[in-house]
């Protein structure tokens, strides 16, 4: 191994999917041709790192090594071949990601994954050379907190390749789970049908959203509501599986037409500052 972990995509998920590959002391290239998204995340990866020292959780050595560790490229011309892994982790819309993928094999990594949480990887390997090197690594927002690493085998993928996702994920500080190429997989399929039901309790003024959430946590022990956990998600992002999941499984997973409004309203959760609840500097209000 020589210890190269390439991201490509600097959004929520990629950087902090860059954020604990650096921990675990891979060299990390951050791949986002958006100048300014770029510059985001690396001000973002800085505030994580920050309050990591602040906390205890990291010495002010431990930090500034990780940061040394991650390298932003423009572009994956710019990557030399033969990374460890190469994980895109850009929007769920399947031609990006295919089109990405395509010319994240050209640099020959070991392994070469998606952090799709609900495209199924067999229609993503369609076009690669090598499937086989290829699987999924569905990481959890947020990266750096959530022990949960899914991996999805494709049609195609090889055991050896399975093994090595595995055992990533335990340098990553992960508990992995593997799970079988169906849309949705397990998590997404099943995280998805509760938030979606708790949007409609939320049209049907059922109770507040801040109250359904309750009921969940103190009623079900979940560690977040369905409301606020589409709110962490984006509910852009949640629109885009639940379709995603409506083409595989039918009307059952249909988006409700709140979240449709929703979404077209740029009331996206967390990250608009505007969701099911009000976000002031990165704090539910």
């Amino acid at each position: 191994m020589n210890d190269r972990f390439v991201v490509v995509g600097a959004g929520t998920m990629g950087l902090g999917i860059a954020y604990v590959a650096a921990g675990a002391g891979f060299h990390v290239e951050l791949v986002e041709v958006d100048r300014d998204r770029a510059d985001a995340a690396m001000e973002k990866l800085d505030g994580l790192w920050q309050r990591a020292v602040e906390r205890g959780k990291l010495t002010a050595a431990q930090a500034d090594a990780s940061r040394t560790r991650v390298l932003l490229r423009g572009d994956l011309a710019e990557v030399a071949d033969g990374p460890d892994v190469i994980v895109e982790a850009v929007p769920e819309r399947p031609d990006l990601k295919r089109s990405v993928l395509a010319a994240a094999e050209a640099r020959q990594p070991a392994l070469l994954a998606s952090n799709t949480s609900s495209i199924s990887i067999g229609s993503l390997a369609d076009g690669l050379d090598r499937p086989e090197r290829f699987a999924g690594l569905h990481f959890f927002n947020p990266v750096w907190a959530m022990a949960l690493l899914e991996i999805v085998v494709g049609p195609a993928t090889a055991d050896e390749t399975t093994a090595v996702a595995v055992a990533l994920a335990g340098r990553l500080g992960k508990d992995p789970v593997v799970v079988r190429d169906l849309p949705g997989f397990a998590t997404s399929r099943l995280g998805v049908a509760l938030g979606l039901e708790a949007i409609r309790m939320v049209a049907d003024g059922v109770a507040s959203p801040a109250d359904i959430d309750k009921a969940m946590v103190l009623g079900y022990r979940h560690p977040v509501g369905p409301l606020e956990l589409t709110d962490l998600v984006g509910l852009d992002v949640r629109l885009d599986i639940a379709r995603t999941l409506q083409q595989a499984y039918g009307d059952r997973f249909a988006p409700p037409p709140l979240l449709v409004e929703m979404v077209a309203a740029g009331r996206l959760g967390k990250k608009t500052g505007q969701g099911f609840y009000h976000w002031e500097n990165g704090r539910r209000a």
